[in-house]
């Protein structure tokens, strides 16, 4: 009689998405190493999990290309088990069991016990705090809040993570004390909603008291904010990161229009007038801000005068960063009962004016750095460069800062005085000149 070879499970953790996906990757992989099981990140495994997104078309397809990979892998025998995990399987898992019925289990986004006892595992309620890290080790995500009780019509994110529900405070500390004690010094805040953070849980907007509160962490030298809702903004954040220069002058601030009709269909709760005027209010209690703000293009009914309006308006406003996509028809999201009337060729051709427009705005911007210094940290060495970030940028997202390797040795998750010698539209150069 054949017996099974025996060997040691092997978990690989797969994760799509945005960084809110990462996050809980990396809780996920915390509670199975504190387990004791052998789990890596994206690399060869006989156990396969995939967290995975589902917030438009193009993530969905992914997700769904994926989870058929491993699929095939589990025919050929490559790997034994596949589960999934994440947006996608919280949002279809009926469909996705009828369609894709060789996964061995599919979870939602709030089922991690379920997952773990999948895998052999126990949800250890005690490791507040403790995760796998999986970006480099001087800059970490810290999720502060889940879901997000805003009524977008265009999103479908309630329907996957539920209702806003914030960390609290003491918790948010602890898990950023064990993070600087790994080594980490950059703090990346994210939330569905950062600016909505605390009203469940103290009766108030309570994101600058966290921040008072983060910026005493030994170890962490820079907080950076992504995500912030533009109604109901908290202005007290403003006086935090104009008073603590720990806190990173730097917002990411999705707007998606500025039309006052689209605004309205989208239930984004402001107007052309509000929304310039907050920003206008960025620019004059913290002059040296740099915004970072998504688009949506293509929105049902956006007419060549609204497109107009917004590309006027991206001139005016002039974003150091942004990016923009083009409008993705989400069943069961409220613009869904709208009709989705703007041809696809349209959207891109829209989306492509707008990115035309910013990258002149960048380039811009950025020659106004060439001669000036700033403090740069350290990400990764790169072929010939070494590659860094300002404190006027975010990673994966926003400009680099490239320095000639040949120049010395840089340590990666350390800060330098950098002076730029040149600028592209989303690149800088520059040289050493403190350590």
């Amino acid at each position: 009689m054949r017996t099974k070879t025996l060997k040691k499970n092997k978990i690989n953790v797969v994760t799509l998405g945005c960084s809110k996906n990462v996050y809980d990757s990396e809780v996920l992989m915390g509670q199975l190493r504190a387990n004791k099981k052998e789990v890596v990140h994206e690399e060869e495994g006989n156990i396969v999990v995939i967290n995975t997104c589902g917030f438009i078309a193009n993530a969905k397809e992914e997700s769904v290309n994926t989870i058929l990979e491993y699929v095939n892998k589990k025919e050929e025998g490559i790997v034994d088990k596949v589960f999934v995990t994440g947006c996608l399987s919280e949002r279809y898992k009926p469909d996705l069991q009828k369609e894709i019925p060789n996964v061995d289990q599919y979870f939602g986004t709030t089922e991690l016990p379920g997952l773990l006892k999948a895998l052999g595992a126990d949800y250890k309620h005690e490791l507040v705090g403790e995760r796998l890290t999986t970006t480099p080790k001087n800059y970490a995500y810290l999720k502060i809040a889940e879901g997000c009780d805003r009524p977008c019509s265009f999103c479908a994110i309630p329907l996957m993570r539920g209702k806003h529900k914030s960390t609290p405070i003491e918790d948010l500390v602890t898990e950023a004390e064990k993070l600087a004690a790994n080594g980490v010094k950059e703090l990346i805040l994210i939330a569905q909603d950062l600016t909505y953070y605390g009203l469940d849980l103290y009766k108030k907007r309570n994101l600058a008291e966290l921040l008072k509160n983060l910026v005493k962490v030994e170890g962490i030298e820079w907080i950076r904010l992504h995500y912030a809702f533009p109604t109901g903004f908290p202005m007290d954040v403003l006086d935090v990161m104009r008073e603590e220069p720990k806190v990173c002058d730097y917002i990411d601030i999705p707007l998606q229009h500025i039309s006052d009709h689209i605004l309205k269909s989208m239930r984004r709760g402001t107007t052309y007038e509000k929304t310039t005027n907050l920003l206008k209010d960025f620019r004059k209690y913290v002059p040296n801000m740099a915004i970072r703000t998504t688009l949506i293009v293509g929105y049902p009914g956006e007419t060549e005068e609204d497109f107009q309006l917004l590309k006027n308006w991206v001139e005016e406003m002039r974003f150091e960063r942004l990016g923009c996509f083009t409008y993705s028809h989400e069943e069961n999201t409220h613009a869904f009962n709208l009709e989705d009337d703007v041809p696809e060729d349209v959207k891109m051709e829209r989306a492509n004016e707008i990115m035309a427009i910013q990258s002149q705005i960048s380039w811009e911007l950025n020659q106004q750095k060439i001669g000036k210094e700033f403090r740069v940290l350290i990400d990764r060495k790169e072929g010939s460069y070494y590659v860094g970030r300002t404190e006027f940028d975010s990673p994966d997202v926003d400009n680099e800062v490239l320095i000639n390797a040949e120049e010395g040795y840089l340590r990666t998750g350390e800060f330098f005085t950098v002076k730029i010698t040149a600028a592209e539209d989303f690149d800088l150069y520059g040289e050493v000149v403190k350590r």
